[in-house]
């Protein structure tokens, strides 16, 4: 739901009635992965989707249905092997999904969709299994911990669930927590969804070249907060980087060194110089970030490896440098080096293996392990 924050804020505020469909669980090779939504308003318009289409019709019925009877409605999609062309999942797998009318009494999740359409870091745990009585209860929580709204139930399950939650936020994942009804962490009677909405992802990239541009498109394109940044102010201007969000001209390892970054982050190098790439990939693969990649051939790895040595960086820390950056495409152009490098981005996030899915025999679609609270 917190994905479509924007217009469902438009929404209450024009005074609408709702229904909010939200994959709660998935198994197999499924389209879309928990916390996609599909929203229906009270006319008939739709916003979002909960499986690329393949049962959407469904799901919108479903909402309208909740609309109607003001119920909290359950139901699994999966494929039908007697009637390909029955509802269901053509790709094999199957989804659960939670149709929940919006109640504007529910103060919190308004506050949840307000925060999360200002960009503002936020979760909110609901029951997706579990007694009828909960069943699409919620509780938002903020990263310091602090929350709105309540689960009921026994008196230990919020609290567990908050923890949770905030565990999930902290990390800027969405997914599903299993508790029991007591509250503890063993896997019982109840199933929560935590959806967390987090500022986007940022990827610096380093060094404004040519082949810089197209991977600002690419970063854009991967939904990305996408800055440049040169320490020469002749090519790191806005007019040859229209599309980037920031443009900083500085030394790079000295703007790293001061910027924020974290578990998401993203680093390009792409300015194959020693005098830059040196200091700065030392302060990079020092840093808790997703990914640090330098462009270059071969022999530039081989002798950027041997300058990082030198400097004191370890075997562990340049065992993370992916380095020539990108996936072998056989790309030429900058064009298609945006796209070798975005690919390798998203199999490094995903745990992908960069080979073809043609024979290759390996899931399509995986399901990442989920952080436990401590």
């Amino acid at each position: 739901m917190l994905d479509l924050a924007r217009q469902l804020r438009e929404w209450i505020e024009e005074g609408r009635e709702f229904a909010v469909a939200t994959v709660v669980a998935v198994g197999g090779s499924a389209p879309r992965p928990p916390g996609a939504a599909l929203a229906v308003c009270a006319d008939g318009t739709a916003i979002g989707s909960v499986s690329g289409g393949c049962v959407e019709g469904a799901v919108y019925d479903l909402c309208l249905q909740a609309l109607q009877e003001g119920e909290t409605l359950v139901e699994r999609f999966g494929y039908s092997d007697e009637d390909a062309f029955a509802v269901g999942l053509t790709c094999g797998g199957t989804i659960d999904v939670m149709v929940t009318p919006y109640d504007a009494s529910e103060t919190h999740e308004t506050a949840a969709l307000s925060a999360a359409a200002r960009g503002e870091p936020v979760a909110l745990a609901r029951v997706a299994r579990g007694p009828a009585v909960l069943l699409g209860r919620s509780v938002l929580v903020r990263p310091d911990g602090s929350h709105e709204g309540g689960l009921g139930g026994a008196p230990d399950l919020d609290r567990t669930a908050i923890s949770q939650a905030r565990a999930l936020l902290d990390s800027g994942r969405t997914g599903t927590v299993e508790l029991s009804e007591d509250g503890s962490h063993c896997p019982g009677g109840i199933t929560l969804l935590v959806e967390s909405a987090v500022p986007p992802p940022r990827m610096i990239v380093f060094g404004a070249i040519d082949f810089a541009a197209a991977l600002v498109r690419a970063g854009k394109l991967l939904g990305h907060h996408v800055t440049v940044c040169d320490a020469r102010p002749v090519f790191a201007t806005r007019a040859r980087f229209p599309e980037a969000d920031e443009i900083v001209v500085d030394w790079p390892h000295r703007y790293l060194r001061a910027t924020r970054t974290d578990g998401r982050t993203v680093l390009c190098v792409l300015t194959h110089d020693a005098k830059f790439d040196v200091p700065l990939l030392t302060e990079a693969l020092r840093l808790p970030v997703a990914y640090v990649g330098a462009m270059g051939s071969r022999r530039t790895h081989q002798d950027r490896n041997r300058r990082l040595r030198e400097a004191g960086v370890g075997e562990r820390e340049l065992a993370r440098l992916r380095s020539p950056i990108g996936l072998d495409l056989g790309a030429r152009t900058p064009e298609e080096t945006a796209v070798s490098i975005a690919a390798e981005i998203v199999a490094a996030r995903r745990g992908g293996t960069g080979l073809p899915l043609t024979g290759s025999g390996t899931p399509i679609h995986r399901t990442e392990p989920l952080p436990q609270a401590v």
